[in-house]
């Protein structure tokens, strides 16, 4: 019989949901309504796996993990809660958390990440505690499983002195990735500097990193410091490094391997302690195959590696991003936009943000330019060329790859990969039906050949807001 300990301080509805997915004689399932009386069963009967919510009455869940580790630090932890904040992702695995789930729960993954739990306290691996580290808030927005995926990425390797590559297309947000490494590392304290190798002519590229002496070229009347030397005992950030010139490549590669280096014109070997972010739009595997990149300095830069996926690929994010956005820009612009109107979301819902969260929010930069009143109207919004012409004018682009979105979910732990999928198509048929139809309502639903009631409770599912055009209202009145 497996042991859970569940610390919750709802009395009912999450007790209920973990009894049912964990029913007995298989498993036991105990329930503890603070973090005193968490702590407590586990000094006086250990269970095997323990859910803990990170928000409780009594005191953090943070304290209670570090109690928990205290007593015995082979049991492990998977922390649920409803915060879905970059900051409390990090923050749980970063201090050796087994996982991190949100409410409400998904029960099927719920399942899965217990039976690896149990298996783990099977074979009483050790887990490693690390040391608290305070970070600044971050600035990371989104709550999807693929944003979750990479706050814990930067809660495992953070607090691990190790070079980092982020990955993903231009404005997915790499530079906040690495930033929130850098707050959650030992080198937290330290400088960050963030240097964009494709922004810089190559000829300049190597004095801003390196530094030089004087005299080393045409121009060069003084010594200059460069960012290694500068950032001693912090972190660098390398964005667009693989726009880097081969030459450069080779003194990066030292770096690395010995963290020793020359300026620019000099002799004197310079030392220095710095962690390596790099980041890349580019597929560095395909460029070192091309011979336009190291293959030895991409293996180096790869010991791990963070993936963001493009706007488009979490969707389920853009109303939460929005209302991060319009609420920033609002304040930055003078505007009084609270809120968005559902035919003007449903429009940023269709459009395959090919520049992602740059582009949002340059569009909502626009918009609220444009706007008056409190609410945000389709009319405000700029033109949104690209996927969406494409569908109207019949075009062959696509906004939603099927076959893309199901092969890049395909995977050992994938468990509701049909639910999922059912749910992007009914959205995409969803915003094109009512985009074609204006926002009528009782037209989409005639279109899609489903009642007006199941189309709304459809809408409610999938987050996108009822509304009704003043042609439908009249025709429910009659």
């Amino acid at each position: 019989m497996a042991h859970l300990l569940l610390i919750d301080d709802d009395a009912v509805f999450v007790p209920e949901q973990v009894r049912e997915a964990f029913p007995a004689p298989a498993y036991r399932v105990v329930v503890a309504e603070s973090g005193r009386h968490g702590v407590e069963h586990v000094r006086s009967a250990a269970p095997d796996v323990v859910l803990l919510d990170l928000q409780l009455p009594d005191r953090p869940g943070l304290d209670v993990y570090r109690s928990i580790r205290e007593i015995n630090s082979r049991i492990p932890v998977i922390f649920i809660t409803a915060a879905k904040t970059a900051e409390a992702a990090i923050e749980a695995v970063k201090h050796g958390a087994f996982d991190y789930l949100h409410k409400p729960l998904d029960v099927p993954r719920l399942q899965l990440v217990v039976a690896e739990a149990l298996e783990v306290a099977r074979m009483r691996l050790p887990v490693r505690l690390e040391a608290p580290n305070p970070a600044a808030e971050s600035a990371m927005i989104g709550a999807s499983s693929r944003m979750l995926d990479i706050y814990k990425a930067i809660g495992r390797v953070a607090a691990q002195d190790v070079t980092v590559l982020i990955t993903g297309e231009s404005g997915t947000g790499k530079e906040l990735v690495a930033r929130a490494i850098y707050e959650h590392s030992a080198r937290s304290k330290g400088p960050f500097l963030a240097l964009n190798c494709a922004a810089i002519p190559e000829n300049l590229l190597e004095s801003e990193l390196f530094g030089h002496e004087r005299g080393a070229f045409t121009g060069a009347e003084r010594r200059r410091i460069g960012k290694f030397e500068q950032c001693n005992g912090g972190t660098v950030l390398l964005d667009e490094i693989g726009d880097m010139p081969m030459k450069l490549q080779a003194k990066i590669l030292r770096l690395l391997q010995d963290q020793t280096f020359e300026r620019l014109g000099g002799n004197e070997t310079i030392r220095t302690d710095v962690r390596l972010i790099a980041a890349t739009h580019r597929d560095l595997k395909v460029r070192a195959a091309e011979d336009k990149f190291r293959p030895d300095l991409y293996y180096r830069l790869g010991v791990f590696t963070i993936h963001l996926p493009p706007l488009r690929e979490r969707s389920e994010d853009l109303p939460l991003l929005v209302q991060h956005y319009l609420r920033r820009f609002s304040a930055e612009l003078g505007r009084e936009v609270r809120e968005i109107a559902p035919e003007a979301l449903a429009r940023l819902r269709a459009y395959s943000w090919p520049g992602n969260i740059r582009e949002l929010q340059s569009v909502l930069r626009q918009a609220l330019l444009r706007a008056s009143g409190t609410v945000l109207l389709p009319a405000f919004l700029p033109e949104l060329s690209g996927a969406v012409a494409g569908r109207h004018n019949g075009g062959s682009e696509q906004s939603f790859d099927l076959e893309r979105f199901i092969r890049q979910r395909l995977s050992p732990t994938s468990s509701d990969l049909s639910a999922e999928t059912h749910r992007e198509v009914d959205r995409l048929l969803m915003t094109i039906a009512l985009e074609y139809t204006h926002g009528n309502h009782r037209e989409a639903s005639r279109l899609l050949g489903i009642s007006r009631q199941t189309m709304r409770m459809r809408l409610r599912a999938l987050g996108l807001h009822v509304s009704h055009s003043v042609e439908s209202d009249e025709e429910d009145a009659s």
